[in-house]
């Protein structure tokens, strides 16, 4: 731990403020650090100043009070990105500065922090979220450096994904309108294709499989993610992509086979696909002959999937007779179902990108990550981590048991023919080791 931080408790209005260093910000730097602000709402100095020394190597601006009255006193217009919030404070306790922030519009992030046990915590974080706070999982005490510095990461991490989304969304349509890459346009002009983002088995260290993602090749801009032109498609528009996709998946499979590497590959369906779509018509006539053909997977999601649990597993039944079978895609730690996920016929869990960012931090998430990785193994299903970015959510998520990630630390989404590239230079590189 860094020692050179406010040693001493914050005065009542005048919060103990440092740099990054520990030193009065100013000049650029302090410009940078102002971006992220930290708040910690406790009556142990102790306690402050190890928050101090845990935030000491992240860009932030700290602040550190007492009690709720210091926290109005040393109220400023500019909002903290992050509150640490004691239960137990001096004068007062969490339900009032919940109330204080609630009543001041707060937008920031709010991370309990307490000895008291874990029940106390969960009723507070509860009351934070009926006066509409942002409630992070609780953090208790005693807790690690490592731990806090994961939360103020995640969290970061978190809304800096939350910006790129909105700014796709407030951008995608005047995109569309000034390239006319509508998806029933872009089917039209045949400008789609079809990339593959490979999955690697945790425990073995190889690919696995891969998944099938539509991508669009404009005649002028190149490559087009599909969050510009899939949000607002049709629903016919969606059903051709559907079936395109299960074509190149099925057909492309060869050219995998033929350079030695009969890999597992699974595509994107809607479960209104799933119900109308002559699925098992279209990979009777395309499914290949080869022996060694492991089947295809298709995955629809967790919202979709429980509407109708009857008619999925009819389905699932009748597919998996043909070699498909389906994988629960987009598991988050707000997973609603866990407890009927044995009713779901599905060979497959998928963990989506917020239960993984945050499966190395040890709160809520991180349980919610090894409870439903160890029911899905109970019930016979394969674990699958999207959106693996950090070696350490590859190392939390390899001692839980997860059998397979992909993600950005592995590989992009990629053309077929690059794909088979890299599985040669793996191959290449293993055999000379």
């Amino acid at each position: 731990m860094t020692h050179n931080h406010p040693a001493h408790p914050a005065h009542p209005g005048h919060p103990a403020r440092a740099s990054a260093s520990g030193r009065p910000a100013s000049g650029p730097q302090a410009t940078a650090a102002a971006r992220r602000k930290c708040l910690v709402v406790d009556d142990e100095p102790g306690i402050r100043n190890l928050l101090y020394g845990a935030l000491g190597a992240l860009q932030v601006d700290l602040a550190g009070f007492s009690s709720v009255q210091e926290v109005l006193a040393g109220w400023r217009p500019e909002h903290p990105d992050i509150i640490f919030l004691d239960i137990a404070l001096d004068r007062s306790d969490a339900i009032d500065v919940i109330r204080a922030l609630a009543a001041r519009k707060f937008r920031g992030g709010v991370q309990l922090i307490s000895g008291r046990g874990d029940v106390l915590l969960d009723q507070v974080k509860r009351v934070g979220e009926q006066h509409g706070l942002d409630m992070l999982p609780p953090l208790p005490k005693p807790f690690r450096v490592r731990e806090v510095q994961a939360v103020v990461q995640g969290y970061f991490e978190q809304k800096r994904r939350e910006r790129d989304a909105a700014a796709l969304t407030d951008g995608r349509r005047d995109l569309q309108q000034a390239l006319g890459t509508s998806l029933d346009r872009i089917l039209a002009n045949g400008w789609l294709q079809f990339h593959y983002q490979p999955k690697l088995h945790l425990q073995r260290k190889c690919i696995v499989g891969a998944e099938v993602l539509a991508r669009c090749r404009h005649p002028e801009l190149g490559v087009i993610p599909p969050g510009v032109f899939l949000p607002d498609a049709d629903a016919q528009s969606l059903g051709r992509l559907t079936t395109l996709a299960l074509t190149a998946a099925l057909t492309d499979w060869g050219a995998f086979v033929d350079a030695g590497f009969p890999l597992t590959l699974a595509v994107n369906i809607t479960i209104d696909d799933l119900l109308k779509l002559p699925i098992h018509t279209v990979v009777r006539e395309l499914r290949p002959a080869d022996q060694r053909w492991p089947g295809l997977i298709l995955e629809v999601t967790e919202k979709q999937a429980v509407r109708d649990i009857a008619r999925a597993q009819e389905i699932a039944a009748q597919l998996r007779i043909h070699g498909i079978t389906l994988a629960l895609d987009d598991c988050g730690p707000g997973y609603s179902h866990l407890a009927r996920l044995k009713e779901l016929p599905f060979s497959e869990v998928k963990l989506d990108r917020t239960m993984v960012a945050g499966c190395g931090d040890g709160g809520d998430v991180a349980k919610a990550c090894r409870a439903t990785i160890a029911l899905a193994h109970r019930l016979g299903a394969t674990v699958v981590a999207e959106g693996i970015e950090r070696r350490e959510e590859l190392q939390a998520l390899t001692a839980m048991g997860c059998d397979v990630g992909q993600g950005y630390l592995f590989a992009p989404p990629m053309r077929q023919d690059k794909l088979i590239a890299l599985l040669q230079e793996l191959a290449q590189a293993f055999a000379l080791a």
